[in-house]
């Protein structure tokens, strides 16, 4: 059993992840649609005052009860921790959708120690819906467990993906679910990567794949959906690392099914 530090003020690590995230969840929701502030950080990649805003709070909250745990985060410098234990943020993730005013936007915390992720939080604010995981312990949507579905093909599956920042990365997946269609059931550009791996975990979607995620996005919803039974590794079938990497995400039916598609259509 993975044991999970307690803060200073005694909490458990998920009451300390769990209330920062409706803490910034807050600020959110306080400022959605209305006119925010906006820096590019590429083409079609933006960071709102909200953003900063969200992770201010993140960042407070956590160094008070966790002042010697490191953080890394989307939108600021790492800070360098003297413990092993590390939090990886990001304070809005979906960013272009709540600039739009799309409610479809998420927080993501994760907890680390080395290579592992001991624990993980997606909270989409507007709906209320606290995603969690903990390592060997399962996984759960406002405290009920959640489970991958039990498709077994592609042909019969809903499947999620987003196209990232990098312009031929979003071509390549765009390319390959047009070849794809319409042999699957149906698919979604979610536009939050993170609720994208979460909605997988509780069975809303069959599957999800991504040419290239970040770190905060992988440490969540991967830990999310093996908790709730399902697989995850990168393009190629491999074990995902611990930067930046492709990803699929499904049950063992799916994902197997899917991963030989990927294969036999070329898509890296």
């Amino acid at each position: 059993m993975t044991t999970l530090p307690l803060s200073g003020s005694g909490k458990s690590a998920i009451e300390v992840a769990s209330g920062a995230a409706r803490k910034a969840g807050e600020i959110l929701k306080a400022h959605f649609r209305e006119e925010s502030r906006v820096q590019y950080k590429g083409r079609a990649n933006i960071v709102t005052d909200v953003d900063l805003q969200s992770e201010k709070a993140l960042k407070s909250l956590l160094q008070a009860e966790y002042p010697d745990h490191s953080i890394l985060s989307e939108e600021s410098k790492p800070v360098i921790g003297n413990s092993s234990y590390k939090w990886i943020l990001d304070p809005l993730d979906g960013t272009n959708n709540y600039s739009f005013g799309i409610p479809f936007f998420s927080i993501v915390i994760a907890l680390t120690r080395g290579k592992d992720v001991l624990l993980s939080i997606v909270y989409d604010p507007l709906r209320d819906e606290m995603f969690s995981a903990r390592k060997g312990k399962g996984a759960a949507l406002n405290n009920s467990p959640i489970h991958v579905t039990t498709k077994k093909t592609v042909k019969d599956s809903l499947i999620g993906l987003d196209l990232g920042y990098v312009d031929e990365n979003g071509k390549k997946s765009l390319e390959f679910i047009t070849s794809l269609w319409p042999e699957m059931y149906a698919y979604r550009v979610m536009g939050s990567a993170a609720l994208g791996m979460a909605y997988t975990a509780c069975g809303r979607l069959d599957l999800y794949f991504h040419v290239l995620l970040y770190p905060w996005e992988l440490a969540c919803g991967s830990l999310l959906v093996t908790e709730a039974g399902g697989v995850v590794t990168n393009l190629q079938g491999k074990p995902l690392q611990a930067w930046e990497n492709s990803v699929i995400a499904s049950n063992k039916s799916v994902h197997t099914d899917f991963l030989s598609v990927v294969r036999e259509r070329s898509l890296k």
